[in-house]
């Protein structure tokens, strides 16, 4: 199979979408509005919680809002010098700050980008651990989940997938996308 043909190709897993268990987008925004946009979306590896953000900027453009979405990962965890000073010099309290990421900060440092984005009218942070903001959300994983985001890229029906969901879900520890990224993987080499 070429990379290109895969289903569980990188262009393939962007399009999968953040699917809530007992929420709506509604109720979700509704929560953020209570916390006054300051809240974490909190969860493992793998959880969702990048793509969730990533869906919350339009829904909060919607309600006229203005988001500035910012990227911290193992890669890149901190900020390039001088982007803390130009990022405040543009704040205004109708702007939400996105921080993906947040958890690389030290703490020092975390209180430091709180300290210095509070002219931001709200700031949301994925984190893989509670207690940087209030939460907003947690992003939990689940076999099943595995095997409905699997079914959807393969075009069939999630039962016959559910005994390799298992599998692929205990071995990755609930980490869905080092899952995904296994059953892209797996298919490459059955085809080669």
């Amino acid at each position: 199979m070429r990379a290109r043909d895969n289903p569980f190709r990188t262009e393939c897993l962007q399009r999968l979408r953040y699917r809530f268990a007992g929420i709506t987008w509604e109720e979700l925004l509704g929560r953020c509005e209570r916390l006054n946009y300051r809240g974490a979306v909190v969860g493992r590896c793998g959880s969702g919680k990048t793509t969730l953000l990533e869906e919350l900027a339009p829904k909060l453009q919607e309600r006229g809002l203005v988001t500035r979405s910012i990227r911290l990962s193992r890669e890149q965890p901190s900020f390039k010098p001088g982007f803390l000073s130009q990022l405040v010099l543009k704040l205004s309290d109708r702007e939400i700050l996105l921080l993906d990421g947040a958890e690389q900060l030290s703490l020092g440092g975390w209180h430091w980008f709180k300290c210095r984005t509070r002219a931001a009218g709200g700031l949301i942070v994925t984190t893989h651990l509670p207690g940087r903001l209030p939460t907003l959300w947690e992003c939990r994983t689940s076999a099943p989940l595995l095997a409905q985001l699997a079914a959807d890229l393969l075009g069939t029906e999630a039962e016959d997938l559910q005994r390799q969901a298992e599998e692929l879900f205990e071995r990755h520890r609930g980490n869905l996308r080092e899952a995904l990224r296994e059953c892209y993987d797996q298919l490459a080499a059955e085809s080669s």
